[in-house]
Parts: C-alpha cells; structure tokens; sequence
C-alpha cells in the first residue's frame, strides 16, 4: 500500500496507472477512427498520388460526419429492429453558408437524390450533401433545414426569411436493416452535422453505408483523392462514395475477376435486391475538387464517375439508382446576392487531367469500401459477409497484380 505520494512504490504506482489510462485512451480511439487497413495496405495497385488522407477530406474545407445506429438481432420486428442504418454528412465548406458550384448527373435513376433540380437551374449547391436509406430521406431533408435555420447557415432574402433544398441521397439497406421501422431521426441528422470534421474519414459500416452491400459482399462508405501535379495546377479531387451496387459475376478489382473467382460466401437470395447472377443495387457518388471549376464543368465530373464504376463492374443496371454530384470549393462568395460577383474558371482545354482523377479516385474509394466492411447479420439473421482480405490478396497474387 502507498501511503506517502512521494514515495517511490507511490510513483511506480501512479506511473504504471498512468500508463494504462493512456493506453486505454489511445484503444478506444482506435476503435472509434479509421485504423482498418485499407485497399492500398493490401498491395492493391492504383494509378495516381493521392493526398495526405486520401480522401475527400484531401480538397480543402469539405467535412464528413457520420452517425451510425446498430442495434438489436433476430427476427425483424417493424419498428423495432433490427437496426443497421445512419446517415453520412458532407459540408463542401464546413458549417457555414458559402454556396459553391455544382452539378450532378444519373447514370440510372431508380434512386433519389432531392434537391438537384435547383441544383441544375442555380449552378450552385447551397448547403450539405446528405446520405442515408432509401424511406429516411424525407426526416434527413427535414433535419437539415431545421438545422441550417438553427445555425443561420442562410443568407436571407430580406428580413429573417429563409427557405431551403437540400440535397439528400439514399441506398436501400432492407436486406440487413427494419427500413421501415423508420429509426433515423432528426436528431441523427443534427449529430451527424454537428460531428462533421476534417482529417480521416471512417469507412465501410458506418453512417448511411452501415447496411449497405456491394458485389453481393458487405459494403458501405468509402472515400479516395488524386493530386495533379503541379504543372497541372496542384488541383484535388476527392470522392466519397455509398457503394450498394452490382453482382458477383462481374466485381473487378485490379483489372482481375475476383467476383468469378469468389463464387462461394454468398447468399443463394437476398431481400435487398441483390441476388445471385443480379446487379441490383445503387451507388451515390460526391465528387468534390478545389479547382476553379463551374457548373457545367462539375458536371462533366460527375458524368465520369461511371467510368470508374465500371471498371469494378458496375454499369447502370434497370434496377440501380446511380446518382452523383460534384462541387469545387473554389470561388467563394460566388453565389452572394448582390453586386457582381467575379469568378475564376479552369479553361476546358485544362480539364482532362481532373476527369482522370475522377475515374480513378472513384474506382479507389469503392474499393475501399469494400476492404473496410465487415460481416454484418441483420433481419432474420441474415449474414452479408466481407470480402476476404486472404483470398483477395491470394487471388492478386495468381494474377500477378499484386503492387510491391
């Protein structure tokens, strides 16, 4: 026993307690970040440098929240559970009103992303893009124009008079998740704002991607980024993706058949669409970049986010909601309501090196949502497995693609 604080046995005590809180501390940390190994930790090659984070955090200003709700097991009792959903938040220039250009496009449009048509008339996303389930856009698009009026994150037309769109996109996670028992709140929307941050960005079972599948393997959030040099402007794109898509069949990853040489680990049938053969499914796809890019140039962006897609397999099925936005964090105060605003703008002949890291930034970040997954059982005990790291890096190895 110590009795004296300044005795020897004391500070060996206090030094060795010390040490445990700090290591519990750095643990549950841990647990809570990013420390998963991602697609380039197993050898997978990709061209392009990514940023510091590679991610869309990588572009300037632009914060991502999550919120994810996990709860119960068994047999799905509406309203009840189980619960295997969230939502996702991006803030293109963190929490304030800063409109910034934007356009969006669908490959296929059996989805939803709310708030594209002014988005298509304005040039200009005036608020977060949002992603969550397919039956919670409705209280996610509510929560965040409580939120926005809350924080005064608006500029108004005159007097206190505020009115909003917000853009808000779903997946259908029912295969693992009580859709319809309604479980995102407003609260969750106004947690997932407030928790929006800078720096590394958690990926695969978290906020809207928590139920999600992708390829008949657990998937969900993932994110990516691509530098240009800087005799192409030092430019960053960044993509962040809820990956919900395609079959088994056709998943490729490095140019190699995985999906074909995986046959097994599968459901014969899955109520969320994605059957054996099938490629049902959605993906949504933020796009951001810190070139000075405008309207009609984001959405050339976007219109290359299935080129990256499709190099993993994916290409639009009848049954998939492929829908996608990009926005550039450049030109700030563009959007203010009164005088001239002066815009800078990326000549056209200039942009060809930002629609390649479009492709490859977005191949990169679905397969990072794939290798972040984890197993997951939902309703009905119904198991989506993760895509096995082993096989995965054995299956590379035979193909001889596997980077040094």
């Amino acid at each position: 026993m110590c009795n004296s604080p300044l005795s020897t046995k004391c500070q060996r005590v206090f030094f060795l307690s010390l040490v445990f809180i700090l290591s519990s501390l750095l643990l549950t940390h841990s647990a809570f970040g990013n420390e998963k190994p991602r697609a380039r930790d197993l050898g997978i090659p990709f061209d392009g440098k990514t940023g510091p984070f590679n991610s869309i955090t990588d572009v300037k200003g632009v914060e991502v929240g999550h919120v994810t709700l996990i709860s119960g097991e068994g047999a799905l009792e509406v309203g009840k559970g189980p619960v295997r959903t969230g939502v996702t938040a991006i803030l293109p220039r963190g929490k304030k009103y800063d409109p910034v250009f934007a356009g969006w496009y669908s490959l296929n449009g059996n989805g939803e992303m709310t708030g594209t048509t002014w988005v298509e008339e304005s040039g200009f996303l005036e608020g977060p893009v949002m992603i969550t389930n397919t039956h919670s856009v409705g209280v996610v698009r509510d929560g965040v124009v409580e939120w926005m009026h809350r924080n005064k994150i608006y500029d108004p037309l005159y007097a206190d008079i505020f009115w909003a769109l917000p853009v808000v996109a779903e997946t259908y996670d029912g295969g693992l998740n009580d859709i319809n028992g309604f479980h995102v709140k407003k609260k969750h929307v106004f947690e997932a704002l407030d928790a929006a941050r800078s720096g590394r960005v958690t990926e695969g079972n978290v906020g809207g991607g928590t139920g999600m599948v992708c390829h008949q393997f657990k998937g969900g959030i993932g994110t990516a980024s691509r530098r240009l040099d800087e005799k192409l402007g030092g430019y960053t794109v960044g993509i962040l993706v809820q990956a919900n898509y395609g079959g088994r069949d056709t998943l490729t990853i490095a140019g190699v058949p995985v999906g074909k040489e995986i046959p097994d680990i599968r459901l014969d049938s899955d109520e969320s669409g994605n059957q054996a053969g099938d490629s049902r499914g959605s993906i949504i796809v933020v796009v951001a970049t810190d070139a000075p890019l405008v309207a009609h140039q984001l959405k050339r962006l976007a219109r290359r986010v299935p080129v990256g897609i499709s190099k993993l397999g994916g290409f639009g099925s009848n049954t998939s909601g492929d829908i996608f936005i990009a926005f550039s964090t450049a030109n700030s105060g563009a959007a203010k309501r009164r005088g001239i605003a002066k815009v800078d703008m990326l000549p056209n002949d200039r942009m060809t090196p930002l629609l390649l890291a479009t492709v490859r930034a977005t191949e990169e970040a679905i397969v990072n949502a794939l290798i972040a997954a984890e197993t997951m059982t939902g309703i009905n005990n119904r198991t989506v497995y993760s895509l096995p790291h082993d096989r995965l890096i054995k299956i590379l190895k035979k193909y001889n693609r596997l980077a040094n």
